[in-house]
């Protein structure tokens, strides 16, 4: 079977037939208790330059992380909490240390997790690489969403809303941010209110961070970051023989960006535009 993603099948048992099937899965208990999984793929970035990522899931728990590190350092970890319909994403930011930046700044964004973002969990723990030294691209580019994140979230709280965010944004203290119509959507479903904290808007006559002559007074941020390659839709083929049905057969992966707009009580929380 060919399709552009071949190098990215569905486990054996997919393509056993019936009779061979419940051994097979009897085997796979036996030897994977944790139905957990570990992938790690070179991928072209947008610069050229090539980056190794880590995709695991977890079908137990029912979530997806990546995480890769960019051309210019920063270090971006993406989760996806398919139980609670949560999408993290992190940034761990470099600092330049001449200009009297600390070693790293952490930002966390939290959004609903959308249907098709990702495979679900289960799809990608049975996910196995071919060829790991070839580099990827994306089958398919999709454009940059950009987002205003005009929310804080409580870390100590923030359980209510998913029980991994506290890890993976414990660096980030006061820049774990969300929008305002994904905090209506949560309290409609029953997260305590008392997760959240409104903060003023990226407008409001704020400065970008990156042309504000005082460097203490507030400014509007923006980060950019994109997942240059994921796995964002299964693909099918037909069985070969007669009157059996399409079977999972493989993935399209996909690229994405993001741009998060948010206000900062000053410049220095913002030192990827400071001076530019």
């Amino acid at each position: 079977i060919n399709f552009p993603e071949s190098f990215f099948v569905m486990s054996s048992r997919d393509l056993l037939p019936i009779s061979l099937q419940i051994p097979f899965v009897i085997v796979a208990i036996l030897f994977s208790i944790s139905a957990c999984s570990e992938l790690k793929v070179l991928v072209r970035l947008k610069d050229g330059q090539i980056t190794q990522e880590l995709l695991e899931a977890d079908s137990e728990r029912d979530i997806i992380t990546l995480e890769f590190k960019q051309g210019d350092g920063a270090l971006i970890t993406f989760l996806a909490d398919f139980k609670r319909n949560v999408k993290v994403l992190r940034a761990l930011v470099l600092g330049e240390p001449e200009r009297g930046q600390t070693q790293y700044q952490a930002l966390c964004f939290i959004t609903t997790l959308q249907h098709g973002d990702i495979i679900p969990s289960e799809a990608m723990a049975r996910l196995r690489q071919k060829n790991p030294h070839v580099v990827r691209i994306a089958e398919e580019k999709r454009g940059m969403e950009r987002m205003s994140m005009n929310v804080a979230v409580n870390l100590t709280l923030s359980w209510y809303l998913s029980s991994h965010i506290r890890n993976v944004c414990r660096d980030a203290r006061d820049l774990i941010l969300t929008r305002q119509q994904d905090v209506r959507l949560w309290l409609e479903k029953g997260v305590e209110g008392s997760v959240f904290q409104n903060l003023a808007g990226t407008g409001a006559g704020l400065q970008d961070c990156g042309s504000a002559p005082d460097a203490q007074q507030p400014c509007t941020c923006s980060y950019d970051l994109r997942l240059e390659w994921y796995p964002c839709a299964l693909k099918y083929c037909r069985g070969h023989s007669p009157g059996s049905g399409p079977h999972r057969c493989g993935i399209r992966s996909c690229s994405k960006g993001y741009r998060f707009d948010f206000r900062t009580p000053h410049r220095q929380l913002c030192m990827w535009d400071e001076g530019s």
